[in-house]
């Protein structure tokens, strides 16, 4: 990674890109892949698709998410103390003590997830409660809720943790919303080397960074609806399986380090699949096995099912605590999945079938 690359993760990364408010993010991720594509769409609800040959028929896509799980507020009382409500999958069993930014219209505004001392809830069950939606609360050092609403602060406002991005012994970047943007980081590393390298496909590629997957895959099913691919590569996280409390009987054996995860299952085009595998082994990259029992729950499904089916594959980062603010992934996996990615469009060819027969 030089320094470019590193400087674009690193702002890519502290950026808020909240589901529904990605527009910062994505216009920072714009503004990098721009010297390396002939052309780009934005849509209505900000997901931005960057493209290389756009007059080519046969279409391919490579793909990621751009949002990150938040909050809205939802209720302020009458003492200044505000409650939230889910934006995406947000844990509120990791809020208490978290420095968060509420965004306002009159900009961030700076809070904490606050939380009754141990003295006091030690020994009470009645007094000792478990985190939850209808308990949680931030403190923005207001004594009113008029104050609170003079900073700017109403409910809507999306809150995000505050949280960056940092380097874990050499070895794994960390830090809140690598789930998924650091697949954006990816697939904008994968156009630029094409490019930096000379290497033109000879059909359309389009790099997309979708919106609003973490509420229900809605970005990917626009961007799939407006493109119309022929192929379409998907790229997003899975769960490294090997710390505490997880069950790999249940929930697969993955590790970070051992390279990406390919995934089998009813939505994953099996000679695409089969397709990405051989150039993998062609090409000397590690990988790991997973399979889903219907839906793979990523954006693969979005394009999997659209416009009378596109053959779709899904190429997974093994990432260590989902939806945390210390999410976590081996720098060794992202250059893997990036390589991955590459070949599979340099061994690629414009109007590749990929049916099971004919």
């Amino acid at each position: 990674m030089d320094v470019k690359s590193r400087t674009f993760l690193e702002k890519y990364l502290n950026n808020a890109s909240p589901t529904g408010f990605e527009a910062e993010g994505q216009k920072i991720w714009l503004d990098y892949i721009k010297p390396y594509i002939d052309d780009y769409r934005v849509d209505n609800y900000g997901s931005v698709v960057g493209i290389v040959n756009p007059e080519a028929d046969y279409k391919v896509v490579i793909e990621a998410h751009a949002d990150e799980i938040s909050w809205f507020v939802n209720y302020i009382d009458d003492n200044g103390y505000i409650y939230v409500i889910r934006n995406g999958g947000s844990d509120p069993v990791i809020a208490p003590s978290k420095r968060v930014n509420i965004h306002t219209p009159k900009g961030i505004v700076k809070g904490v997830f606050g939380w009754p001392a141990i003295h006091v809830r030690h020994g009470d069950k009645e007094r000792d409660p478990k985190p939850e939606i209808k308990n949680i609360y931030i403190d923005v050092g207001a004594e009113s809720k008029q104050e609170v609403l003079d900073m700017g602060v109403d409910v809507g406002c999306v809150v995000t943790f505050a949280d960056e991005l940092m380097e874990l012994n050499g070895r794994y970047w960390v830090g809140r919303a690598l789930d998924n943007r650091i697949g954006g980081f990816m697939i904008a590393e994968v156009v630029r080397r094409l490019h930096e390298n000379g290497k033109k496909p000879s059909f359309g590629l389009y790099v997309v960074n979708s919106v609003q997957e973490e509420i229900g895959l809605r970005g990917a099913q626009m961007m799939a609806d407006s493109i119309k691919p022929n192929v379409a590569i998907i790229t997003d996280v899975c769960h490294d399986t090997q710390a505490p409390l997880y069950n790999k009987i249940q929930d697969g054996d993955f590790k970070a380090g051992k390279g990406p995860v390919l995934t089998f299952g009813p939505a994953v085009q099996n000679n695409l699949l089969r397709f990405i595998m051989e150039v993998a082994e062609k090409e000397g990259i590690p990988y790991q096995r997973a399979a889903v029992s219907r839906s793979t729950g990523t954006d693969t499904d979005s394009f999997a099912y659209s416009n009378g089916g596109v053959p779709s594959a899904l190429i997974s980062l093994p990432l260590k605590y989902m939806h945390t603010t210390v999410e976590m992934v081996h720098k060794e996996d992202v250059e893997h999945i990036i390589q991955l990615m590459y070949h599979s469009i340099l061994h690629l060819k414009a109007g590749q079938d990929f049916r099971y027969f004919s």
